[in-house]
């Protein structure tokens, strides 16, 4: 049996690494006593991939891993919404489960774009509305990023799907941007400081994650999948 597991990374947790959230899960696939799948040769490690990767200090109501049971659940697959989340940490917590059919693909695969909101502290709707249309009008937005240890240019123009201003807070203007992930993912900050050097970004939280064919989109979610509301941040 293979599941698929949507789940919220919020509040402090938030600059915990990929890494580290990874071991929370082996320990709480552990904790809930859920017969996970190893792989054979002398390092046996759990069946379990994860998705896009979730760059540090940043919120999450979407993201996903795939697990791989060496046996079958005893009950229905919703009751482990609440057993993964009660042996998570703080600030980690499961919202859907799902089986998967045979042959699913990757999630690194399938997914084509993610949904963002962004704060800039201290900008007005003027000010943000301005730095949306200079991204949106501008013809390319060329960044050199490092990867593999070698400096590599990209336009960052293609990969922006939607970005509009979305409201305002006491702190300041919230965007929300739609990303493209292929071939490569882009960061809210990594396009906002393409246009705009100095902007000063608060809190980013990816929303969902889409998978797009033939003009429709849907969450990477099985279609059988409880789905529990997004989760608000357990006190730390």
């Amino acid at each position: 049996m293979r599941l698929r597991v949507r789940f919220a990374k919020l509040g402090k947790v938030r600059w915990t690494s990929h890494r580290d959230v990874a071991r929370m899960w082996e320990r709480a696939f552990r904790r809930a006593r859920l017969p996970v799948a190893y792989t054979g040769g002398f390092s046996p490690r759990p069946k379990v991939s994860f998705g896009l990767a979730l760059p540090t200090g940043c919120e999450s109501l979407a993201e996903y891993l795939d697990l791989e049971l060496a046996s079958d659940v005893d009950g229905p697959v919703e009751a482990l919404v609440p057993r993964l989340s009660a042996a998570l940490p703080a600030g980690v917590d499961a919202t859907a489960v799902g089986i998967l059919e045979p042959g699913s693909g990757s999630l690194q695969e399938l997914v084509t774009s993610c949904t963002w909101t962004v704060e800039l502290p201290g900008a007005g709707h003027e000010s943000a509305e301005n730095l949306v249309r200079s991204v949106l009008d501008a013809d390319a937005l060329v960044v050199t990023r490092e990867r593999k240890g070698r400096p590599v240019t990209d336009d960052l123009r293609p990969a922006v799907v939607s970005l509009a201003v979305v409201g305002t807070t006491a702190e300041g203007a919230v965007l929300e941007a739609e990303l493209g992930t292929q071939p490569r993912g882009v960061r809210p900050g990594e396009l906002l400081t393409a246009r705009d050097p100095v902007v000063e970004l608060g809190l980013v939280r990816r929303t969902h994650q889409w998978i797009e064919r033939d003009g429709a989109r849907w969450e990477p979610l099985p279609p059988q999948a409880t789905d529990a509301p997004h989760a608000e941040a357990r006190a730390s």
